[in-house]
């Protein structure tokens, strides 16, 4: 579907899990089975959800095509494919990292290379 997907994390999980090479996700994605991702369509709304007032944020861009198939898009309650990853998260396809900055109106904004 896309090429790129994206992974919100807390900073200081991200420093650990750069260190070590690779994420095996949060406590949110061990309970669910698989680690959330979100294509761009979805990151405004899942920084919203689920990420609000949170500070020390990172945004991953990672390869969707390096995953292989251990990457699979499933269906949400509302019927929106979602990117869901099985296994652990390898730097290996780490794109680029950035902070997603908090806009005036309190909300994150992208940077700018996500946006189309």
């Amino acid at each position: 579907m896309n090429e790129i997907v994206y992974k919100v994390m807390n900073r200081e999980a991200f420093t650990e899990a750069k260190a070590k090479g690779s994420f095996d996700g949060s406590a949110a994605d061990r309970r669910d089975g698989f680690i959330h991702l979100s294509s761009v369509d979805q990151l405004e709304g899942r920084l919203a959800k689920h990420f609000a007032g949170q500070k020390d944020l990172v945004l991953l861009a990672v390869d969707a095509a390096s995953l292989g198939e251990r990457l699979c898009w499933e269906p949400s309650r509302g019927g929106a494919f979602f990117p869901h990853l099985f296994g652990a998260l390898d730097f290996d396809a780490l794109i680029w990292e950035e902070p997603p900055e908090l806009g005036a109106n309190g909300r994150r904004r992208l940077p700018l290379r996500v946006l189309p």
